[in-house]
């Protein structure tokens, strides 16, 4: 079943991941990817590189070769189990099919290894992969907005991603963010972002390590007037995250994003209807009610999980 279930939704997001995959980017990554392939197997060129095989046909893998490349598909396996988005998956693909075609290639001719290695570097330098630029409601903080917007209103609940550009994994989750942002984005719950890459000690003070080997890229905090409730991942006594999986469903069930929306919208309409109310009080000393804080009910949920 859960097969069957992943064969529908892939064919559902099919016509989006065509539009994704043909950006110029990607065509020459997989280009790129598959250069030992084509190179192996195309005539006029395959004939005059080496082989291994004993019938001496250079146009066919030898044993090696296939040992590398069933190698190369049991670490995309296992680095796909953390992929939250078929963009992080194929990402991954790329990534390691062009650390395998280094390999290949040196094996053949050392010349063709430095070669190769010279194009991915050249490429790694001067593309890089496109931006999500699709709707959003999110804000963008720097080192002098996120605290003030963060404390302006202790009604307004805030989930902040810790994001920098340089992380595949950031990149991947934008538009999982960005599609959070427009389903649950109400007055008092909004969506943030941090680009820790330029604002290094707005990360330090929120104890964000933007280091690859910390693996805290990107980081979701939510944040009550100002105060950090919790977050994901979380971070072991040696600052190394806890493996933890940024799917929509995750956080929408870890943040309680449906309980949020629900009490927000509440908000929402208490304060609309109490505002007629207000204009036509003549006491300056009315004013509205303050609700009770986010964080403790933030508290109930999570009391309300353990149950």
């Amino acid at each position: 079943m859960g097969l069957i279930t992943g064969v529908f939704a892939f064919l559902y997001q099919l016509p989006q991941i065509y539009t994704w995959l043909l950006k110029p980017y990607y065509i020459v990554s997989f280009v790129i990817s598959l250069a030992f392939l084509l190179i192996r197997k195309c005539p006029g060129i395959c004939e005059n590189l080496p082989s291994q095989r004993e019938d001496g046909d250079s146009c066919a893998f030898d044993w090696r070769e296939v040992e590398i490349l069933m190698f190369l598909s049991a670490i995309v396996m296992m680095k796909n189990r953390r992929a939250f988005t078929v963009e992080h998956h194929i990402g991954n693909l790329l990534l390691f099919s062009k650390v395998a075609n280094v390999i290949l290639f040196f094996r053949v001719d050392i010349r063709l290894g430095l070669l190769y290695l010279a194009i991915c570097v050249v490429f790694v330098m001067t593309c890089k992969p496109p931006i999500y630029m699709g709707p959003e409601y999110i804000s963008y903080f720097n080192d002098k907005t996120i605290e003030e917007e963060l404390k302006r209103d202790s009604r307004v609940t805030w989930i902040v991603e810790f994001y920098a550009n340089w992380s595949p994994e950031c990149q991947s989750f934008a538009p999982v963010f960005a599609e959070l942002s427009l389903k649950y984005h109400s007055t008092f719950l909004r969506f943030g972002k941090l680009d820790v890459g330029r604002y290094g000690e707005m990360a330090e003070s929120y104890k964000v390590n933007p280091s690859p080997l910390s693996k805290q890229m990107p980081s979701l905090i939510l944040f009550q007037d100002g105060r950090e409730i919790m977050r994901r991942p979380m971070v072991d006594k040696k600052e190394r995250a806890i493996s933890w999986s940024f799917t929509e469903d995750n956080i929408i069930r870890e943040f309680n994003l449906n309980e949020l929306y629900q009490k927000s919208t509440k908000l929402s309409k208490g304060r609309d209807e109490h505002a007629p109310e207000a204009e036509q009080s003549s006491t300056p000393e009315d004013g509205p009610v303050d609700p009770e804080p986010i964080s403790e009910q933030f508290e109930d949920m999570e009391s309300k999980k353990d149950k």
